[in-house]
């Protein structure tokens, strides 16, 4: 089982494939150009890493390998959410939301998104 919980690097590279899709570590290496020098060989030892964890699943059916996540963002976003909560704010999914809220504005969209769950949420209790 994957650990959902990946490094900061590896959170960076999984947002690469769920918006890419399967992808080299060429195409990986160019979607993350940025102000930092990457090697190829980081990427691809970050990558190699993500496989034996789990993370990622690979292709090596050709010569050049293609990487394609192996957990979706969703399940991974949960993990990360369930062990903020319970690291940080005692295992308080509400004081997470509550300051996740009120830490950073939130779109007029993203409120009628909130409101949409909470209407929700209700429903179901």
């Amino acid at each position: 089982m994957a650990s959902l919980n990946p490094t900061d690097s590896e959170l960076e590279i999984l947002q690469v494939l769920w918006r890419r899709g399967p992808s080299t570590v060429r195409d990986v290496m160019e979607e993350l150009a940025d102000d930092r020098d990457r090697v190829y060989t980081t990427v691809l030892k970050l990558l190699q890493i993500m496989h034996g964890k789990g993370l990622v699943e690979r292709d090596d059916s050709s010569r050049t390998h293609v990487y394609a996540p192996a957990v979706g963002r969703r399940t991974t976003e949960r993990a990360m959410l369930a062990d903020l909560a319970d690291r940080a704010f005692e295992g308080s999914a509400v004081r997470l939301a509550m300051r996740a809220l009120s830490t950073k504005r939130a779109s007029p969209e993203e409120l009628a998104e909130v409101r949409r769950l909470l209407e929700e949420l209700e429903g179901e209790g």
